[in-house]
Formats: structure tokens, C-alpha cells, sequence
């Protein structure tokens, strides 16, 4: 399944494979830390040599999911850019996806400076009784900045965090890493609860996991 369907906090959700949210009834699709433009600054400041095209990847799958939900607004959740370089490096992309849909930069621990975008650039943003922000204070909130990952059956995937208070996404860029949901800092928010995992398609799995789960785990060692 390529999307799934939930509720947080009396609103319906649909969780995609890609990582994106999307909200049907304010028609927003929602992504957290698209951090464009990593391989540049990376290089630039004399890091890894990564392949240069991340950015494009993340766009193209960005507009891939605009496309499949109809969605009418975007609201990024923080880091989108991974610097002010990389947020002028792709001006010309992301002035034709302002152009066609209505975008809220929500700013981040990378992006935390006002960046000349079209659309709006706000530190959080308050809709229906829910906090969208970076990172998750008090709830109920949706939030980023983690790159949630659940470990399962052999494999490590970015995974959607789902508690009573906080709903975390993965990390939307191409090249992010993760914090296992097992980091005291992930458990604090998200002790139980719900996780979906993401990638090939949406699977929705228990808060702690259960222990066959481990179990299968375990043997793979």
C-alpha cells in the first residue's frame, strides 16, 4: 500500500510511502527536512564528495506526491535547505513550485534565518488545535528535525512517529540520515504509540514493538 490512512487528535491523516503527509481537510501536503542542497554544502565545506543530485531527486518525488494527492497548499516542516547556499542555488525550482501551489516554509535549526522564499516563512504555525514547528514541544504537535528510523525484521526504515502528544515525520531528502527509535530523545516523545514505517509501501506497526517482532530480528543476527 502506497498510502495509509489515520487519525491524530480527531483529524484524518494520510501517511505516504514516500515520507509525505497529507492533510484532506485543508488539502496541505506536509514534509519535514527536504535538506536541498546537501551534496553542495557538504562539498563546500570540504565533506564527503557526494553525487550532486540529490536535490533534483527530492524534488522530483515532492512533485510526484503534489501531483497524486491534488494537494492545494505544501507546508515544509524546517530544514528544507540544508544552508543559505543551497537556498539560493535552487531559486528557479522552487519559485515554479510557489507558483503553482500555496507554500509555508516552517524554519529550522538549518534555515532558521528568514530566506527570501515565495510563500510564507513562519517559526510554527497553528491549524485546527495542532502546532506545526521543527521540533516537537508540547502537544499536540507535528513536527520533523528527528528522521525518525524503526528497526524491523532485518531492515532500518524512516518511519512516521505517532503518540498522543506528537506526530514526527521522516526525513523527505534524499540524503538524511535517522535516529532509531530506541534514542532516549525519540523514546521521551514517542514511548508508545504508533510508527508507519515507509519506503517500497505504508505499513503501520505497534508502539512498542512486539516481541515476536524482536524475536524475528534476532534470529536474522
Amino acid at each position: 500500500m502506497t498510502h495509509l490512512g489515520f487519525q491524530f487528535h480527531g483529524q484524518e491523516f494520510i501517511a505516504r510511502a514516500s515520507g509525505a503527509l497529507y492533510w484532506p481537510r485543508l488539502g496541505a501536503l506536509i514534509v519535514a527536512d527536504l535538506h536541498l542542497g546537501k551534496s553542495g554544502r557538504m562539498a563546500r565545506r570540504g565533506g564527503a564528495l557526494l553525487p550532486p543530485f540529490e536535490t533534483r531527486a527530492t524534488l522530483e518525488r515532492l512533485t510526484a506526491d503534489l501531483d497524486a494527492t491534488q494537494a492545494s497548499r505544501l507546508i515544509a516542516l524546517g530544514d528544507s535547505f540544508d544552508d543559505d547556499l543551497a537556498a539560493r542555488d535552487v531559486q528557479r525550482e522552487i519559485a515554479a513550485l510557489a507558483a503553482r501551489i500555496a507554500v509555508t516554509w516552517i524554519t529550522g535549526n538549518h534555515d532558521a534565518a528568514p530566506m527570501g522564499l515565495p510563500g510564507e516563512v513562519l517559526p510554527e504555525v497553528t491549524v485546527h488545535g495542532l502546532k506545526l514547528r521543527h521540533i516537537a514541544k508540547e502537544g499536540p504537535d507535528i513536527s520533523g528535525h528527528y528522521h525518525p528510523k524503526l528497526k524491523l525484521s532485518g531492515q532500518r526504515l524512516p518511519a512516521f512517529l505517532i503518540s498522543e502528544a506528537h506526530l514526527i515525520l521522516p526525513a523527505f531528502g534524499q540524503y538524511t540520515g535517522g535516529l532509531d527509535w530506541h534514542d532516549p530523545a525519540l523514546q521521551a516523545l514517542v514511548p508508545a504509540g504508533r510508527a508507519i514505517l515507509t519506503g517500497a509501501r505504508a505499513v503501520m506497526v505497534p508502539l512498542p514493538l512486539p516481541i515476536s517482532a524482536h524475536a524475528r530480528r534476532d534470529r536474522r543476527r
